[in-house]
């Protein structure tokens, strides 16, 4: 595991250049330089799919924290997931890190997370099903539909079995000494029964999942209004097929850091699918790249301005030790 831990880099890196030198990045770029600071507007675009994404986890919550707060702990999570070189769950710890602030039950906040967590997956797994349904019915190539189909259903046991384990308790429990490394003052049975509360509540659980559903749907509009700009307009149905399986593959190659290459190989092979020039699909996929460094940049910085703040717990310390020293 360390040896494929080390030779990612090494890997995302040469597919990345594979990409731009079996396609050419010139005539790309020049469609970006074209279409000029319109282009901006897909920034604040993002924030609207991840206010209903963080609304979901504001019901798994119990709406113990403020959907505001949520919103940019959420836009956090995801930039550590996709920029930082962390595996899969880099961006979930941050987050309850986070939480922590603002509502001391850490074991509340971890197990609304892993249940959130569990609540993606399907999603994605629905959109990358409706995805395919798109792609076979007004793609022009078939044997990239079936790539990606074939790809889905190999990676799909891993979710279900993780549900199953979930579901039966006791993980965290047996896994305790590795998630205290993570998460100071956690508790592995308390976890595990947090987790099984939650999952057995169908009806919070389909809501989560609407709301997760909409954020994504309403995300596939940057690939919309970003094919607009660049000058080859897209349809909605492709639009969405594009953004539900580059999701899908990317989360299922969880192991290339930032998704790195892999991205841009799924983008461009999707859009070309859809009778996108190559041009206007590696424009795409820059496009896409710089607006998750660009968005991704804002919350890492406003992550570490919160990091050095002292938190509520820190400032009755420091009053109690005064106290003392007064004394």
């Amino acid at each position: 595991m360390r040896r494929l831990y080390i030779l990612r880099w090494p890997a995302t890196i040469a597919l990345l250049a594979y990409v731009v030198l079996h396609n050419g990045i010139g005539d790309a770029w020049r469609l970006v330089e074209r279409a000029g600071p319109l282009l901006l507007w897909l920034v604040p675009l993002h924030a609207l799919p991840l206010l209903l994404d963080a609304r979901a986890w504001h019901l798994l919550l119990a709406r113990r924290i403020a959907l505001c707060t949520l919103w940019w702990i959420a836009a956090v999570r995801e930039a550590v997931s996709r920029l930082l070189p962390v595996l899969g769950i880099g961006g979930e710890l941050v987050g309850i890190r986070l939480a922590g602030r603002y509502l001391r039950d850490t074991g509340y906040v971890s197990a609304s997370v892993v249940v959130e967590v569990l609540v993606t997956i399907a999603v994605q797994y629905a959109l990358a099903m409706l995805g395919l349904v798109l792609l076979f019915l007004d793609s022009a190539n078939a044997d990239v539909a079936r790539a990606v189909g074939i790809a889905l259903l190999l990676s799909l046991p891993l979710p279900v079995v993780l549900f199953a384990l979930l579901r039966r308790g006791g993980i965290f429990q047996r896994l305790g000494r590795i998630a205290k490394r993570f998460v100071p003052r956690i508790d592995g049975r308390a976890l595990d029964a947090r987790i099984r509360a939650l999952l057995g509540q169908p009806r919070l659980l389909a809501a989560a999942f609407a709301w997760q559903l909409a954020g994504y749907l309403l995300g596939s509009a940057e690939i919309y209004f970003a094919l607009a700009l660049l000058g080859h307009p897209a349809g909605i149905g492709a639009s969405i097929a594009i953004e539900a399986l580059t999701q899908a593959v990317r989360q299922a190659v969880f192991i290339a850091p930032a998704g790195i290459g892999v991205q841009e190989v799924t983008m461009v092979a999707l859009a070309g699918a859809f009778g996108i020039d190559r041009d206007a699909a590696l424009s795409l996929a820059l496009v896409r790249r710089m607006r998750e460094l660009a968005w991704g940049t804002i919350a890492i910085v406003l992550w570490q301005t919160v990091e050095s703040l002292p938190t509520q717990k820190n400032v009755d310390e420091r009053t109690a030790t005064g106290r003392r020293t007064q004394q």
